[in-house]
């Protein structure tokens, strides 16, 4: 299973979140700095199980302030 995570962060503190972020590499496929209402992306792979505890973890970084995690479904769309 994928997923996204988005990530809102405190003002100037993207360099330190980021490297928070790449000591959790298990699940981590990339780290993307956006621009929009997150800061930061990220693209997750493994189970729900797992997926869900990274992003608890997440929250253990001070400068993190708030995620939203968008999971990867299979839709049959009938075409």
């Amino acid at each position: 299973m994928r997923a996204l995570c988005l990530i809102s962060i405190k003002p100037g503190k993207t360099n330190k979140v980021i490297e928070s972020l790449r000591k959790k590499r298990k699940l981590l496929r990339e780290i993307l700095p956006v621009t929009g209402r997150a800061d930061i992306c990220v693209l997750l792979q493994g189970s729900i199980d797992e997926i869900n505890n990274i992003v608890i973890d997440f929250k253990k970084i001070r400068e993190i302030v708030s995620t939203e995690t968008l999971m990867e479904v299979e839709v049959d769309m009938g075409w």
